[in-house]
């Protein structure tokens, strides 16, 4: 199955939050190609149409960074990746497989889907605590 153009965009998007939130100063694309398993010749070519469409920019030394669009479109997918993964998990599903699911989802899940499964899942954790 190929992977659709939106789905993809998001997820170079969301990897790069990801990189930074791990504490990772400086990403560059052979850092979204190594932690991808992509060529770094595909990464240049996605990276270019991020950066054509105002997602991401590049510093003086080629390290990337998101523009705040591009912020707000890797918050928001990172966002449904967690709380679909710790949903998933929550109900009994491993945590690996879980997590590669809530990769899927997050791109297809409608606002609404999501913000309903948002709400109980928070309302569930907060009872917890």
């Amino acid at each position: 199955m190929a992977i659709d153009a939106v789905e993809s965009a998001e997820d170079y998007l969301e990897r790069i939050l990801m990189l930074e939130e791990a504490g990772k100063k400086e990403i560059h694309a052979v850092d979204l190609a190594n932690s991808f398993g992509y060529s770094k010749a595909s990464i240049s070519v996605a990276l270019h149409k991020l950066e054509e469409k105002g997602y991401v920019a590049l510093g003086l030394k080629s390290q990337l960074y998101l523009t705040p669009s591009g912020y707000e479109i890797a918050r928001a997918v990172y966002t449904k990746h967690q709380i679909i993964g710790s949903w998933l998990t929550s109900i009994g599903v491993s945590e690996e497989q879980a997590y590669k699911d809530a990769c899927r989802i997050e791109h297809v899940i409608s606002d609404e889907s999501f913000e309903a499964l948002r709400q109980v899942y928070e309302a569930k954790h907060h009872e917890k605590q």
